[in-house]
């Protein structure tokens, strides 16, 4: 098994994610999700793409 010298830095040689399909609204704006990476918790909101990108926390850059 060969390994570039990325692998390390990316966390590894991973695929694609397999995307849960179903239909729920973003709880910040409404606007409509068909297409999620993850099974949502019944519990807890989930956000659109860009509700999220202004709702995380900043990234540390090195």
């Amino acid at each position: 098994m060969a390994f570039n010298k990325f692998d390390n830095q990316r966390g590894g040689n991973f695929g694609p994610r397999e995307m849960v399909k179903g239909n729920w609204k973003c709880g910040e704006c409404g606007t409509e999700i068909t297409e999620l990476p993850f099974e949502p918790a019944p519990d807890r909101p989930i956000y659109c793409k860009d509700c999220w990108s202004k709702k995380r926390p900043p990234r540390f850059s090195r």
